[in-house]
């Protein structure tokens, strides 16, 4: 009986420590599909004014920004909104101007879910709406007389300016889409820097400057040296800090469920209190022997922490071996899918990402509860000396 009650307790920490295990994992996947989808669009590096919204070009330092060593690119941005119309439908946008050497390391060719990532054709402008700008305007592709009509307030116009004119107007064919994530796609507009500057009467401002570093490259050390040599008028912040809230609203619900998991684990892994305090209650004749042997309470003591940390340990290793094995079944075949037949999520099955430092983190925690578990009977083996067990009559 004591066997079968240590083997469930054995069978609790295995099960508390796998679903630890593979639920972390499964937040892994999830935040590096999210990292990746977001790479896609937001640059390693952007740098922005302190102030106001713009700066000029000319002010920029391109050269020495483009030597420092692991910098690949740096290309201009203008983001400003407009009213985009197609047909007989309108859409408030952001219009995305960006350099010509864009589409030379950006990842977006990637995503482009329908036409093609062209920019230019024959010196004419081209546009790249998100897919959800698409699907409220309705674009056709296919439609080659139906242009998107783009308007901006003209920055010239004087007070009595008549509506017609206090709008400046310019017409773009759509020569693709793309899809990154639905923030992305309802927002955002990409067409070539010299269409958005003649748009919004822009001469040789900027928004923005994008910096596309090596795959080997350290962006923070870049980082760094991109800040020293700017000064304290830019503002350079890399991918994270671009998307700052998302990604502690990502670590926060991982440290969310690590602590209810682990909740569950600390009611899980006090089985082994009842196993061992039945333990000693079934050994209580040995103990007396070991005391009767010149045993004294500290040896008798470890022996049964000895038992519990074995129970819990070998819990825990089990438990993190059988979760590494859910975890690399789900990477290679993808037996748990993320939707039905049919679905439109980017991915058919949970994505799965194993981070060692997530075995050591529960492997401690298993450790710690399991030890605090195994203390609580040991701490009443010392009533058991002297005390004879009871004669059957």
């Amino acid at each position: 009986m004591i066997n079968i009650i240590s083997g469930i307790s054995v069978a609790g920490v295995t099960i508390g420590t796998m679903a630890l295990i593979v639920v972390l994992s499964v937040f892994n996947g999830f935040e590096g599909l999210v990292v990746s989808l977001f790479n896609t669009f937001d640059p390693p590096l952007k740098v922005t004014p302190v102030q106001g919204k713009t700066f000029t070009s000319t002010a920029f330092p391109w050269q020495k920004i483009e030597a420092i060593e692991g910098v690949e690119a740096a290309t201009g941005i203008i983001e400003e909104k407009a009213l985009l119309k197609y047909g007989s439908k309108q859409f408030l946008a952001t219009l995305k101007g960006v350099d010509d050497n864009y589409t030379e390391w950006t990842g977006l060719d990637s995503m482009i879910t329908d036409g093609v990532m062209f920019l230019k054709y024959k010196d004419q402008p081209l546009a790249i709406p998100g897919l959800g700008i698409a699907y409220y305007l309705g674009i056709n592709l296919n439609n080659y007389d139906e242009l998107i009509e783009v308007y901006a307030p003209r920055r010239t116009a004087s007070g009595y300016a008549t509506p017609e004119n206090a709008f400046q107007r310019l017409d773009i064919r759509p020569s693709g889409v793309f899809s990154v994530q639905q923030d992305f796609d309802t927002k955002y507009m990409i067409v070539p820097l010299s269409f958005t500057r003649e748009l919004f009467e822009y001469t040789n401002e900027l928004t923005s400057v994008e910096i596309a570093l090596a795959d080997d490259a350290d962006m923070y050390s870049i980082q760094d040296k991109v800040k020293q040599m700017l000064g304290s008028t830019y503002t350079v912040k890399n991918r994270f800090e671009q998307q700052e809230v998302l990604y502690k609203i990502m670590r926060s619900e991982k440290f969310a469920i690590f602590l209810i998991l682990s909740f569950i684990l600390f009611i899980a892994t006090f089985n082994v209190v009842g196993s061992l305090s039945m333990l000693i209650l079934d050994k209580r004749k040995d103990i007396n022997i070991l005391y009767a042997l010149g045993a004294n309470n500290k040896l008798v003591q470890r022996i049964f922490i000895t038992e519990g940390i074995l129970v819990a340990f070998s819990g825990a290793v089990a438990g993190m071996i059988l979760g590494a094995l859910i975890c690399v079944i789900q990477q290679q075949f993808g037996l748990v899918k993320i939707n039905a037949e049919g679905g439109s999520f980017l991915i058919n099955a949970y994505p799965v990402l194993m981070d060692w430092k997530d075995f050591v983190m529960v492997f401690l925690v298993v450790g710690g509860i399991g030890l605090l578990a195994t203390l609580i009977p040991v701490a009443g083996i010392k009533k058991i000396k002297n005390r004879q067990p009871e004669r059957n009559t």
